[in-house]
């Protein structure tokens, strides 16, 4: 598949990318992500692999776009944010079986 990814044009074919990340760890994924191979990469660690390029120079979006043509499976930055742990407050509120009250 032809696409552009920070105005140059590459052409990309999914067992190839499958195959480039075979033997790369993944990092920490703090944005938006792609799982590949049954592993979950940050989309610009993807991007930086395939297109040999610096991560400075594409955006997350140019290789979101990209890989989901080649059938992968992309996920947004807000679905990895962890919920928020709750208070002591609501901890213990919620073990006496009475709302918390914040006043």
């Amino acid at each position: 598949m032809r696409c552009v990814i920070a105005r140059f044009p590459f052409e990309l074919v999914k067992s190839e990318v499958q195959e480039a990340m075979k033997h790369i760890k993944p990092e920490p994924v703090t944005g938006a992500s792609v799982i590949i191979n049954r592993r979950t990469y940050p989309v610009k660690q993807v991007g930086e692999v395939i297109t040999r390029q610096d991560r400075r120079d594409f955006t997350a979006g140019e290789v979101t776009r990209a890989l989901v043509r080649l059938g992968f499976t992309c996920r947004d930055a807000a679905e990895h944010v962890p919920a928020a742990a709750p208070t002591q407050l609501e901890t213990a509120s919620a073990l006496l079986g009475t709302p918390a009250s914040t006043s």
